[in-house]
């Protein structure tokens, strides 16, 4: 991981179908499950990602190309705040089919850019790159779970 860019990835024991099925829905990384808006993702399109302890975050569709590859834009830093390039990082999830088992990647980019001081842009790195791997545990629990 350089300064300005968080990338992981997992193996999960689903089929890339069902994964996919996961990351499409927006906002599924940082909302609460119950306010997931369950639709899957279409390039352009906006939602809210309810999160009771951190806040809401606007979360905008970047591009979709299913079933391997999604990408979104949220200001994670800036929660309650309209989506702006200088207030929001790329959320990228790529999915590679291995057997019957899907390899998950996401690269999450963009904290150089973001607005702000140095503090507020390491302190974004710190708390994502803390994160994702709670993110990667619960998705592979749901995955493999209804696999």
């Amino acid at each position: 991981m350089s300064e300005g860019r968080i990338e992981r990835e997992t193996l999960i024991e689903a089929p890339v179908e069902r994964v996919w099925s996961l990351v499409a829905d927006p906002g599924f990384w940082v909302a609460d499950k119950a306010s997931l808006p369950g639709i899957a993702a279409k390039e352009g399109e906006s939602v809210v990602a309810k999160n009771a302890e951190y806040g809401d975050f606007p979360v905008r569709v970047e591009k979709v190309e299913p079933p391997t590859y999604v990408a979104y834009r949220w200001a994670s830093a800036f929660p309650g705040e309209e989506l702006h390039e200088d207030n929001s990082t790329l959320v990228e999830f790529t999915l590679t089919p291995e057997g019957d088992k899907t390899r998950l990647r996401v690269v999450e980019s963009g904290f150089a850019a973001l607005a702000g001081s140095e503090e507020l842009r390491s302190k974004a790195v710190k708390d994502n790159t803390g994160g994702w791997p709670q993110v990667f545990e619960a998705l592979k629990t749901r995955a493999e779970q209804s696999a």
